[in-house]
């Protein structure tokens, strides 16, 4: 079994910043994605960023030049840097992963249970 736990989120003033952070915890063989979805209400969950275990990053049009995202392995954690930020950026953020618990050639996707991100004065 494998846990993601989000921390971070509040309210913050448009042109403020977050840091989010998610820890995987658990039953972990490798973790070979992670990364931020968000749901705004009314609207569909969406791709934020996400990471590879190599390092490398994807971000939606939307947050690029602003967010950032980054990952500490020997912590089972990645953190989203929110920068600039707007009131269309308020949302709830999911952390996922993907993750191999017990063997490398068996992978699940795993959600946390999202940290809310409200950008308003």
């Amino acid at each position: 079994q494998v846990q993601l736990v989000e921390s971070g989120g509040g309210l913050v003033q448009p042109g403020g910043s977050l840091r989010l952070s998610c820890v995987a915890s658990g039953t972990i063989f490798t973790i070979y994605r992670m990364g931020w979805y968000r749901q705004a209400p009314g609207k569909q969950r969406e791709l934020v960023a996400t990471i590879a275990s190599s390092g490398t990053t994807d971000y939606a049009d939307s947050v690029k030049g602003r967010f950032s995202i980054s990952r500490d392995n020997a912590k089972n954690t990645i953190y989203l840097q929110m920068n600039s930020l707007k009131p269309e950026d308020t949302a709830v953020y999911y952390c996922n992963a993907l993750i191999a618990t017990i063997t490398p050639n068996r992978k699940y996707e795993f959600w946390g249970q999202g940290t809310q991100v409200t950008v308003s004065t």
